[in-house]
């Protein structure tokens, strides 16, 4: 057994802890695990408005700006157009909506077949970014998700 950190390209786990933009009272936590087929995402969000609420892997793990469009667009390394998450034509980062109850908290778990945590499309380094708004999973190329309300960056979590 090697002592030290992981190196990245290793990660069998990340992790994106997702704080407020400004005015927004969002936040959580977002887990990505190697799975049998892609990577397992698990989500705890609370704060939203009751709903869905776009929920993206954005390019840049940039939450620097106060609006989080530091994160730039959507993680999309293929070029492919904007859709959701079981679409196999779609952005890596699609992950579709994240729906909130009326206590305003949302979860989510699901394998993703396109994420991975290592290679061209490893989400390591990017951001995560929930939206205002629901994602319609068609228009070009946000889904039309609104303003910002959370941004978190995605690092890796040590094997336990």
């Amino acid at each position: 057994m090697s002592h030290g950190s992981a190196h990245p390209k290793e990660a069998s786990k990340a992790i994106a802890v997702l704080h407020p933009t400004e005015g927004s009272s969002v936040s959580g936590i977002v887990m990505f695990e190697k799975a049998e087929k892609g990577v397992r995402v698990t989500a705890r969000i609370s704060g939203l408005a009751p709903g869905k609420h776009g929920f993206h892997i954005h390019e840049y793990g940039d939450c620097s700006s106060v609006d989080g469009t530091s994160a730039g667009g959507h993680f999309n390394p293929a070029g492919m157009p904007h859709s959701g998450p079981l679409t196999e034509q779609r952005h890596v980062g699609d992950m579709g909506n994240i729906e909130a109850d009326k206590d305003s908290n949302a979860t989510l778990d699901y394998v993703d077949a396109l994420i991975s945590l290592a290679g061209p499309h490893s989400v390591i380094g990017h951001g995560v970014i929930v939206h205002e708004k629901a994602d319609d999973l068609k228009s070009q190329p946000t889904g039309d998700a609104g303003g910002r309300l959370a941004c978190g960056v995605i690092g890796v979590m040590k094997n336990q």
